[in-house]
Order: C-alpha cells, then sequence, then structure tokens
C-alpha cells in the first residue's frame, strides 16, 4: 500500500447540502415527524408561564381580564370565570399538568423517531460509502492509507449522524423557541425586551468568529486520528514483521510521538473551546443579570405585572437555552463540516465504469499489446512501446528484473489501472478491452497477485470466493491442481480450517497454492500467474505446472516468474528490460542467443549442479 496519504478534501469544496440529501433517503420521514414533536414540545413551553401569569395576575390578584386574548378569555369564562377559579386552583394546576403530559408525549415521540431516523441513517451512508469504495479504482486505493478510509467510514460518519440527528433536529424547536419567546416578551414589555437582546448580536458575531477557528482545529484532528489509525492498522497487520526483527520498541515509539501529537491537537482545540464556552457564559450571565435588574426596577415603577415579571423570566431562559445552543451548534458543525468533507473526499471520486457500448466480447482469443507506453501518475514511464501478441491457448512467460514492469503488463490486462487511448491499446480476440464490460473481462481473466491475500474465513469460502454456488468436488479438484489437496487433508478441520487474517495461519508456499487453487475454480480462459510460484519448491512447482497443462491446455497463460525452470516449458518468453522489450522468443532459441535469459538459465543451472554435487 502506497504511504501517500491523501488527508486533504477536493480543490472544489463539495456541495455538504447534496450529499446529506443522498444519506437521508429513507429517513426523512422520521426526521420530519421527530421535527414536529420538537415543534409541539416548543409550544408546551411557551404555554405554560402563560397559565401562571394568568394564575397569578389574573385569579390571584384580581386583574381585569381585558388585556388578555380573546382565546384565553373564552377559556377563562368557560372555567367559571376568575373569581371561581381563585377557590378552585386544582384546575390552573391541571392545566399545567396537562401542558406537561402533552410536553412528554412530545418529546417521546422526538427520541422515537430521532433515534430511528439517526440509525437509518447512518445505515444508509455505510451501505452508500461502502458500495462505492468498492467500485473505486484499484489506482485510487494504491493512493489513499486503509486505515486513513476506514477512519473516514466509521469516525467521520459518526460524527455526521450526531450532528444531525442531535443539531440538525433542534434547529426546528431552537427557531420557535426564540421567536415565540421573543413575541411574548414583546408583549409583555417592549423595553426589557429590547434590553435582554442586547447581548445576542455580539454572541452571534463572536459565535462565527469562533467557527472558522473550529473548523480548522477539528480538520487537524481529524486528519491526525487518520494517520494514527492507518498507523495501527499497519501494525497489527504487519505483525510478524516487526516481531521476527525485534521492532517493537521502534514502532510503539513512533506510534507514541503520533499519539503524542493527536493528543496535543485536542488539547489544544478544548483550551480554544473552553474560551469560547466561558466568554459565552459570561455573556449569558451578563443578559440574565440585566432583565433581573430592569424587569425588578420596571415592576417597582408599576410597568409590569408580578405575573409578567415571571413569565418574562421564564421566556428569558428559553431564549438563553437557544442561544447558548448556538455555540454548541456551532461547534459540532465545525466538527461536523469537516467530516462531511472528508466523506464526499471518497463519494466524489470517480468510480470504474464502462463505456458506452461495451460488450461481452469473447475471451477466448489472442492477446494483443498494441504499441503500449504506459507511466504510473506522477512516476516516470513504466513500460515502453510494448508491441507483443500472445497466441489463444498458448503459455507465455515473463522474465525481467525488478521494476521491469512485469506486473503492469498484467494489471492493463485486468483494467486494474486504464491505459490512456494515446498510449497504445491492448485487444482480446481484436477487441480492444476498454470497449469490454469491466465485470465480464475480470471474471475471464484470472490471477494469482505477486502477494496472495486469503480473508477470515476457512478454506472452503476463500476457494469458493470466485463463485456463489459450487460443487464440492470442482473445489477439491482445483486445491489438487494446486497441489494443496494433501495440505488440507493434515489438518485437522480440512476444508473448514480457519486460516487468519490474511491467511497468517498458512505458510507462504501454502498461501500461494491456496491462491492458484481460488483462481482455478474461475475456470477463466485466460490465466495468470504473477509470481505466484516463488513460494513453493521446485518439485511442487513442477507438479504444479504438469496439473495445469493436463487441466488447462486450451487456456492462455501469463507465466511471470524469475525461475528458469518454471518458464522452460512455455510457448514463448518474453524479457523486460527497464520498460523495453529485450528479447522475446521461444526457451530454446533464448537459451542460445546472448542475454539476460542465458545468464539467469546459466546461473540457475550452475547452482543446481552445485547441490547436486
Amino acid at each position: 500500500m502506497s504511504e501517500n496519504i491523501q488527508t486533504n478534501p477536493p480543490a472544489a469544496k463539495p456541495d455538504r447540502g447534496k450529499l446529506i440529501l443522498r444519506f437521508l433517503k429513507g429517513s426523512k420521514a422520521f426526521f420530519v415527524i421527530c421535527m414536529a414533536c420538537a415543534a409541539l414540545s416548543s409550544l408546551a413551553d411557551m404555554i405554560t408561564p402563560q397559565i401562571i401569569r394568568v394564575t397569578v395576575d389574573n385569579v390571584l390578584g384580581g386583574q381585569g381580564t381585558e388585556n388578555l386574548s380573546p382565546l384565553v378569555q373564552g377559556l377563562l369564562q368557560a372555567a367559571g370565570g376568575a373569581e371561581a377559579l381563585r377557590t378552585r386552583l386544582w384546575i390552573m394546576a391541571l392545566a399545567v399538568v396537562a401542558v406537561a403530559v402533552v410536553k412528554v408525549a412530545a418529546l417521546y415521540g422526538f427520541r422515537v423517531m430521532n433515534a430511528r431516523g439517526s440509525e437509518t441513517l447512518v445505515k444508509t451512508m455505510r451501505d452508500t460509502l461502502y458500495g462505492h469504495i468498492e467500485r473505486l479504482p484499484f489506482q485510487w486505493h494504491m493512493k489513499n492509507h486503509t486505515g486513513d478510509i476506514i477512519q473516514r467510514c466509521t469516525s467521520d460518519i459518526e460524527t455526521t449522524r450526531n450532528f444531525i440527528s442531535e443539531q440538525m433536529t433542534s434547529l426546528i424547536r431552537i427557531a420557535i423557541l426564540l421567536v415565540l419567546s421573543v413575541t411574548f416578551m414583546l408583549g409583555m414589555n417592549v423595553r426589557l425586551t429590547l434590553i435582554a437582546m442586547i447581548p445576542l448580536p455580539v454572541i452571534v458575531w463572536y459565535s462565527i468568529f469562533f467557527h472558522h477557528k473550529f473548523r480548522k482545529g477539528f480538520q487537524e484532528c481529524d486528519e491526525s486520528e487518520g494517520r494514527l489509525s492507518a498507523m495501527a492498522q499497519e501494525n497489527l497487520t504487519g505483525v510478524r514483521v516487526v516481531r521476527a526483527f525485534g521492532r517493537e520498541r521502534y514502532e510503539r515509539d513512533r506510534f507514541d510521538v503520533q499519539n503524542k501529537s493527536y493528543t496535543n491537537l485536542w488539547i489544544r482545540l478544548g483550551r480554544l473551546m473552553s474560551l469560547f464556552w466561558s466568554s459565552s457564559d459570561i455573556l449569558s450571565g451578563i443578559q440574565i443579570l440585566l432583565v433581573v435588574v430592569f424587569g425588578v426596577l420596571f415592576c417597582l415603577r408599576g410597568e409590569m405585572t408580578s405575573g409578567e415579571y415571571i413569565a418574562f423570566l421564564s421566556y428569558n431562559g428559553m431564549l438563553v437555552w437557544p442561544v447558548r445552543q448556538l455555540g454548541r451548534m456551532i461547534s459540532d458543525m465545525s466538527k461536523a463540516g469537516v467530516g462531511i468533507d472528508r466523506i464526499a473526499y471518497i463519494m466524489e471520486a470517480e468510480e470504474e465504469k464502462d463505456q458506452p457500448g461495451a460488450s461481452d466480447a469473447p475471451m477466448t482469443g489472442d492477446i494483443c499489446f498494441d504499441h503500449v507506453s504506459f507511466a504510473y501518475e506522477g512516476a516516470p514511464e513504466m513500460l515502453h512501446d510494448i508491441h507483443l501478441t500472445i497466441p489463444a491457448g498458448t503459455t507465455l512467460g515473463i522474465l525481467g528484473g525488478t521494476g521491469s514492469g512485469k506486473s503492469t503488463l498484467v494489471y492493463l490486462l485486468d483494467r486494474l489501472y486504464e491505459l490512456p487511448e494515446e498510449n497504445g491499446k491492448i485487444t482480446v480476440g481484436g477487441t480492444d478491452i476498454r470497449k469490454i464490460r469491466l465485470d465480464h473481462l475480470r471474471k475471464n481473466i484470472g490471477i494469482v497477485l505477486q502477494e496472495p491475500y486469503l480473508f477470515s474465513r476457512t478454506l472452503k469460502e476463500n476457494l469458493g470466493i470466485t463463485r456463489s454456488a459450487m460443487a464440492e468436488e470442482e473445489m477439491r479438484e482445483a486445491a489438487r491442481a494446486a497441489c494443496l489437496e494433501e495440505t488440507i487433508q493434515g489438518f485437522a478441520k480440512g476444508y473448514d480450517t480457519f486460516v487468519g487474517e490474511r491467511g497468517v495461519t498458512l505458510s507462504g508456499g501454502q498461501k500461494q497454492r491456496a491462491a492458484i487453487a481460488r483462481m482455478l475454480t474461475q475456470n477463466a480462459p485466460v490465466m495468470v500467474f504473477d509470481d505466484s510460484l516463488s513460494a513453493v519448491d521446485t518439485e511442487t512447482d513442477a507438479r504444479i505446472r504438469r496439473e495445469l497443462e493436463k487441466r488447462f491446455g486450451s487456456a492462455t497463460i501469463i507465466l511471470i516468474s524469475h525461475r528458469i525452470t518454471t518458464l522452460s516449458k512455455a510457448d514463448q518468453v518474453l524479457v523486460l528490460d527497464r520498460g523495453h522489450v529485450a528479447q522475446l522468443g521461444t526457451p530454446e532459441e533464448l537459451r542460445q542467443q546472448p542475454g539476460l535469459y542465458r545468464q539467469i538459465y546459466e546461473i540457475q543451472t550452475l547452482s543446481r549442479e552445485e547441490v547436486t554435487a
């Protein structure tokens, strides 16, 4: 895996709203009901202070009802009037209880719908993101570290879910509380309302000011967490190598340095958030102090009644809470914005797509590399004007030094990397592989990669992964062809043996043979062995090649190897030197020619003779 970890969002600013709406598919109804319940709860909060106000001023205080709305006057008359209610205060208490019951029911609905909506949302996000990642080009995966991708698919998804479910759903309630609180406060005392709103512009201004600082801080923390996750994932995967070379102390120190950097970023962000919250508390305290002091003064002057003052304090508390929540929302919005951008980086990566009119062309024809040149992104050209034809049903051996482009050739054939139009073309049976459906192409090209990968499953599940339904005898036949059957029979659980992560419980040769058997179950007309016999002994190598000749004589085989004995039965051998075709011919012809093939042949032949002697 490449160490080039991509941590920055795309150059173009992602459309967060569009992305969120895409993720909300299937959960919108839950959040709509959730917001309706939040609105009902907010309305109930508004009614309770009015009941207390009427009780203090009109029922107990004996004031007239002229200043009340027609609706409230009608309710009082229906209950027998203020005089009658003075002797039956339990009715007013019952009204408070009724409003409280409505509020509790609304809050219950809010929590239930919010939980269902948020869980549906996060499931949709995971499914969508995972499905998209599965369809991204191999080249994209080579540029992005697995640990960082996992961090985006876990931590960033959770951050986004929390913001949408906890903060966005509260917006409607906060909006209603603000509007209704200010409306009722203005109806009771305009001057005191204006005094209460004096600190609000300051709070809004510094909330926006801190938002930009929070965003930068959260982005640094997220990227640092991605590097930490990548480091942990890499070391857990390569634990055998770490221990084999006694590098535990070194890796612990590396992890400690990264972990300390990550911790310091959060500490620095914590200081910034503490400054923000403490400033918010001071401003909120000043706002409450102004209302209390001036409210008492207005009451003493007779400009407010006791009931109005009590209700005003209640509404002011409701006004202060949304303003304080605004600060928290600004903080969470900064964090969620970073998370959404990091998710958008994945979602905006272009998926592999078939060209218009791509077909399921026959894959049994000749394979032709027509003046193919190729360079990896940001690197010098790897392949230089490769012109080669592999007749159908023949075996091509490929020999070359490290970095000569052997694996790159088969990666291009399988379209793991796309060949630019101007860099030549590759055809199968005369059809450009760009015009063949990717799914069809890859089902008909079986590849055993240089580093075989086995999943944390049983041997049976690993061998049967190429097809959904496979007869057991067919699987055993493939295992026999790969000289794996005897090994499997030696395991206590046979084919049900669990191989561990990346096949850790198997030896290198056993993993290679398992990978070969898995590919053979594909029954592909084109088979590629990318140095996949390097970990098996010479005798097993010869046995596997004999079995392949028996079973797949009609298949086109590409055999990459450094062993001359492995290549000796090939119909022709391609020798690559720094991306150029150095030699091409039959094994016998190349043994007679001066060049790399004969040099390696003589070295390996001499080595075998020395061992025999």
